[in-house]
């Protein structure tokens, strides 16, 4: 019979390095192959044995885990901020592929969930948009520096209008400071048409998912948000439970409790200490914390969530920890309705209780 083996792959854009590990740790191979296809199923090929593979998060990730998935027993695709926190001592190439193995072999990976095909070109138009709308917000925010640096007030968003720009590059005196803003200006009118383009793309393709229509009946989910949702979670049956998406999208409260047993009378027993929090889980997908806070935030005025709020301060509830517990409901109701595929209904939620 056949034993497993282990493999630990250091990903570059132009080598790969490769450690294979046996069931009891030995190294059986370390090789440095190109990163390409043909490369890498040769090597796999080459190996006997139910092969186990691993190698980090990456921007060549996705690809990769397409190209050894079908020749292997099994992929993890784990997450490179948590194996810092396991790896010591010297960092190489053949090093880190060793550790990869190592780690694979004691199970000590946490793996990154790749979605399935058919939420792919959503996932990449959503990251598109974000893209775009990431360079929007910059040259906005670098037009108004150039402002404040000169002494100049920029309340509001007068200064990006293209009636104004003239009474607003009139204010700068320098003559380099203006050549620079009317740049930034450009390229703000050519940034803002392919935001547009990139955001009725992205929702036109939302639109092919069953799941869409079903969040967008939850309030403050809209169409922008629905379909960051979906791109991102791919699918609700990845999350056992309501916790799980919490720690997902950061908001699980991390909580510190040390010597919590104290021995009388010759028996261990539990001390009444309180536990103490630390905030909330930052290694997380900021992308969902960002749609389920602004959810929350943005509905706090409306039915049903203001008097959802409003009975949570009734309770001594401080208002930033109102704010999370409504975040919090609203990804557990999304995460509820788009596993029944159920429409949103307060009465039958029992939201007010």
């Amino acid at each position: 019979m056949k034993r497993d083996q282990y493999m630990g792959m250091d990903v570059h854009q132009a080598t790969t390095v490769v450690a294979v590990l046996d069931g009891e740790g030995k190294v059986i191979l370390e090789a440095t192959v190109a990163t390409e296809a043909s490369a890498i199923i040769r090597l796999l090929q080459s190996l006997s044995g139910p092969m186990h593979v691993t190698f980090e998060e990456t921007t060549q990730s996705a690809w990769l885990y397409e190209v050894v998935r079908c020749f292997v027993a099994k992929v993890i695709v784990c997450d490179p901020r948590r194996n810092k926190l396991l790896s010591e001592g010297s960092k190489a190439d053949r090093t880190d592929a060793r550790r990869l193995a190592e780690l694979l072999r004691a199970g000590m990976l946490r793996g990154v969930y790749h979605g399935h095909d058919a939420t792919r070109k959503l996932q990449q138009l959503v990251r598109g948009y974000e893209t775009l709308s990431g360079d929007l917000q910059r040259v906005m925010v670098r037009i108004k520096a150039i402002y404040r640096s000169c002494g100049i007030a920029t309340t509001g968003r007068a200064v990006y209008q293209p009636q104004q720009r003239e009474h607003w590059l009139m204010k700068l005196a320098e003559e380099g400071r203006r050549q620079r803003v009317e740049w930034l200006y450009d390229q703000l009118d050519h940034l803002r048409p392919l935001r547009k383009q990139a955001k009725q793309a992205m929702i036109a393709e939302s639109q092919k998912h069953h799941a869409i229509a079903l969040l967008k009946t939850i309030p403050q989910l809209g169409p922008v948000r629905a379909a960051l949702l979906v791109a991102t979670l791919d699918t609700p049956h990845r999350f056992r439970t309501r916790h799980q998406l919490w720690s997902y999208s950061g908001l699980g409260v991390v909580t510190h409790m040390s010597a919590e047993y104290e021995i009388k009378d010759g028996r261990a027993t539990r001390r009444r200490k309180p536990i103490a929090t630390r905030g909330l889980n930052r290694n997380c997908n900021h992308r969902m914390k960002e749609v389920f806070i602004g959810a929350a935030t943005g509905g706090s005025h409306i039915e049903p969530y203001r008097s959802y709020l409003e009975g949570l301060k009734k309770r001594g509830i401080r208002k930033e920890m109102a704010r999370l517990t409504l975040a919090r409901k609203i990804a557990a109701v999304a995460l509820t309705l788009w596993k029944k595929g159920e429409t949103f209904d307060p009465k039958k939620l029992n939201w007010l209780t």
